[in-house]
C-alpha cells in the first residue's frame, strides 16, 4: 500500500484498512466517586462558619481579609 493508494480506492476501503487508536486515561483523571479527598482550602463561606464555630467572628465582621483557617480534620 503506497501513498498514492489512498486517493484511488474508495473512502470505505480506506476507513476499515486504518487503525484506530484509542488513546488512555491518565491516572491523575479520576471519576467522580473518586474525589473524596479532603481540601485543604476552604471557601469563603466555610471559613466563616469555621470561625463562628470556634468563637473568632463577630457579627458585623468584614468578610474580606479574614484570617487564616485549617479545616477541621
Amino acid at each position: 500500500m503506497g501513498p498514492g493508494d489512498l486517493y484511488t480506492r474508495p473512502l470505505t476501503q480506506i476507513a476499515t484498512t486504518r487503525l484506530i487508536s484509542v488513546m488512555s486515561q491518565h491516572n491523575s483523571l479520576q471519576s467522580a466517586k473518586g474525589l473524596t479527598v479532603k481540601r485543604n482550602v476552604l471557601k469563603r463561606f466555610e471559613r466563616v462558619e469555621l470561625l463562628k464555630k470556634r468563637g473568632q467572628w463577630k457579627e458585623g465582621e468584614r468578610i474580606v481579609g479574614l484570617r487564616k483557617t485549617k479545616p477541621e480534620v
